[in-house]
């Protein structure tokens, strides 16, 4: 489901208090509630959204009219313990999606990005912290979440599993805990076709390093695609530009001819 409209106009409302009239970017407050300040626009600059795990630069051959543009940056893996401990059968499943991308990788379709790859797509997001639950938005498809700080549900009480699933948090001392359940199994970890089934559960960690960086960790457990849990670490970093902000892409209309070129009244060669 898509909430742009009310995500803005909350957004609004929560950050005009803390803008002054001039339009000067200020300092945030120290704390809410006794918590540490999460309010901002933040951003991973690693290369996980290509490969979790450590990968040299490479050509994309689909793409060689792109020269350097279409190929993939090399980056150092993000996965604590290495490489992702894949049973068999799942091992063989990333593969299949590896040699069908990009048409096989949901980003590719503008489908919601799920958790933990909105965290670290190549597009901001925007925390909106107050005094009860936690909203956060992306940048990419619109996408957004509540993190329910009160309203925890177990899995039997959500009916339907969601793209960005459902979001319990807490705080453990200057850590927000969130613990995501309910995910859909069609969203992917990044673009090398690492995947999940609907058993998944995400631990989130978010720890404040300094006023401008945070500790991102999150712990996959999903028995039916894994030998053992697994986690994900990796720094996030606030925007500190005075005009800072959180843009829109809308992404569908990008995708309409390579999900259903063959329909259109126009296709393209």
């Amino acid at each position: 489901m898509r909430y742009g409209f009310l995500v803005a106009a909350v957004t609004a409302v929560v950050l005009s208090a803390a803008t002054p009239v001039n339009g000067v970017a200020q300092a945030a407050p120290v704390r809410i509630g006794g918590h540490p300040n999460l309010n901002g626009i933040w951003q991973s600059m690693s290369t996980a959204n290509w490969n979790l795990e450590g990968h040299a630069a490479t050509p994309l051959n689909d793409f060689w009219r792109l020269g350097s543009i279409g190929a993939i940056p090399a980056g150092q893996s993000v996965v604590k313990e290495g490489k992702i401990p894949y049973l068999p059968e799942a091992l063989a499943k990333r593969e299949e999606n590896r040699a069908g991308w990009p048409k096989t990788d949901p980003e590719a379709a503008c489908y919601l990005p799920g958790i933990p790859r909105a965290t670290y797509m190549p597009y901001p997001f925007q925390i909106v912290q107050g005094d009860d639950d936690i909203l956060f938005v992306y940048a990419f498809a619109n996408a957004n979440r509540a993190v329910h700080m009160h309203d925890h549900r177990t899995l039997d009480e959500v009916p339907v599993d969601l793209w960005m699933g459902w979001s319990n948090g807490r705080w453990e001392g200057n850590t927000l805990v969130v613990e995501v359940i309910a995910n859909d199994d069609r969203t992917w970890f990044d673009r090398a076709g690492n995947h999940h089934s609907s058993a998944l559960k995400v631990t989130e960690r978010y720890t404040p390093l300094d006023q401008n960086r945070l500790q991102y960790e999150a712990t996959i457990d999903d028995p039916e695609t894994f030998s053992a849990p697994w986690t994900i670490s990796l720094h996030l970093y606030r925007h500190t530009e005075p005009n800072a902000e959180l843009l829109e892409f809308k992404c569908v209309e990008f995708s309409e001819h390579l999900l259903y070129n063959e329909f259109l009244k126009e296709p393209r060669p």
